[in-house]
């Protein structure tokens, strides 16, 4: 079992399948974990098998997970190492990270100037176009209030463009303009949502990229100079901006382009002085990466990155937060086979309503390739509070055709009766036969469903 230096109990400041994710990973490290949970949460399955577990407050988030005091609390009376923040939630709060290390805890994730910067948008471009990475064609920062100016831009850049919300985020406060006549309004209408949504007025111009991918870089950074990218993710399978389908490797994307991409990330890492696991999401349009933002934690969708390189990412945090440095290099990241993943929500999968309530009956697909991350059991009654998410699904085989038809039979053995979940949406992607093609734009998967873009 490897020794570490530092981290001997780690607070997972989470809930869910991530929580359950992270103690898997603590226990294979020999490390005591610390359950955390609100009262609608006792039951969680991490709860049960973590080595102590303490109640933080009520349903709601606000007086629970996203509770800091009642957080740091409870890793000084149970006397933890490190905070493990997964995702959602705090995870990337800048003030989160730095309470936690001013109050003697390590934080398993970037130092907190990171994630505040990252977690501006404009501050996060400028960043990128100083390291290097290619951007989309834009404002290069916050619009002033001179409508001249900001109409000479739009001009510039050429229509159409997007003013989006410098603090945004899961697709609030953006605004598409396709005329001239609409901008002023679109960057005022920008302006209000920023506020209200993120406390953050700012905005900033791009251009729209019509038929765009989404396709993302997965690095890992220690705090002593070495940073690796593990490839790319394709999460172009979108629905109202929010993530349905994730792979990797991106269809059509070359071993060439991806080390291309890679290495700029992985520099672009060093040169901010990143530490930790992160992602970088780009547009992907005519064979062009155009940076958007980064993810200053752990993703949902991380696994799929993990079936094709066979690196554990949660532990490979943990490490990096102990202060070890990364145990491989570039040239030992080897990309074989194909993963998918999808998302298991309990929701209508007619109407995408949340569908709480009691599980009566859990059956998990198994067979060789196929993984399930999920925190549900049978009898688990499924609070209304929080994300819909119960579980992912991941398949992995050779090729990506063969990835899918995992995926099909997975779908067809997974039971989870009593609620309603997105299964019979999940099987109608994997059977469409443009999306067994590959290569979609991030409005397809609304196309296919008939919803407007």
């Amino acid at each position: 079992m490897m020794i570490l230096n530092n981290i001997q109990k780690v607070l997972i400041a989470n809930r869910g399948e991530i929580a359950l994710r992270i103690l898997r990973a603590c226990r294979e490290l020999g490390i005591k974990t610390v359950a955390v949970y609100s009262t609608a949460d006792k039951d969680l399955k991490h709860v049960r098998l973590a080595d102590e577990a303490v109640c933080i407050g009520p349903p709601s988030s606000l007086d629970s997970y996203l509770n800091i005091p009642a957080l740091i609390a409870a890793a000084e009376v149970t006397h933890a190492d490190a905070i493990h923040p997964g995702y959602g939630f705090l995870s990337e709060s800048a003030d989160f990270a730095q309470r936690v290390e001013e109050s003697g805890f390590i934080f398993i994730g970037p130092r907190a100037q990171n994630i505040r910067v990252m977690g501006d948008k404009v501050a996060a471009i400028e960043a990128m176009q100083a390291s290097g990475v290619p951007c989309v064609p834009g404002s290069d920062g916050a619009l002033d209030d001179d409508p001249i100016k900001n109409m000479a831009l739009a001009k510039n850049i050429g229509l159409p463009i997007i003013i989006k919300a410098s603090g945004g985020g899961g697709g609030r406060g953006m605004q598409v303009v396709e005329k001239e006549s609409d901008l002023l309004a679109a960057i005022e209408l920008a302006k209000t949502e920023g506020q209200s949504f993120f406390g953050n007025p700012e905005v900033y111009m791009e251009k729209f990229l019509t038929t765009p991918r989404h396709i993302e870089i997965q690095i890992l950074a220690d705090e002593h100079g070495n940073a690796v990218h593990l490839g790319e993710r394709d999460c172009s399978m979108q629905r109202r901006h929010q993530k349905v389908v994730e792979e990797a490797p991106a269809p059509g994307i070359t071993p060439a382009l991806r080390n291309k991409i890679g290495q700029v990330c992985a520099k672009a890492c060093q040169a901010i002085n990143y530490r930790g696991a992160g992602t970088f999401e780009f547009l992907f349009e005519n064979n062009e990466f155009y940076f958007i933002e980064m993810n200053t934690r752990v993703q949902v969708e991380h696994p799929v990155t993990e079936m094709i390189t066979g690196i554990d990412i949660v532990r490979e945090q943990i490490l990096i937060a102990d202060g070890q440095t990364l145990s491989f290099t570039q040239d030992a990241v080897v990309i074989k086979g194909h993963a998918v993943e999808c998302r298991i929500n309990a929701e209508d999968p007619n109407n995408f309503m949340p569908s709480p309530g009691k599980i009566t009956q859990y059956h998990v697909a198994g067979g060789l390739g196929v993984r399930v991350d999920s925190h549900i059991y049978n009898g688990y009654t499924v609070p209304p509070y929080y994300d819909s998410m119960i579980g992912k699904l991941i398949t992995y085989a050779d090729t990506r055709l063969g990835a899918i038809i995992k995926m099909q039979n997975a779908l067809s053995e997974m039971v989870v009766d009593g609620i309603k979940t997105n299964i019979p949406l999940q099987a109608r992607i994997m059977e469409d036969a443009v999306f067994q093609q590959g290569g979609l734009n991030i409005h397809y998967l609304e196309k296919m469903l008939g919803e407007p873009h």
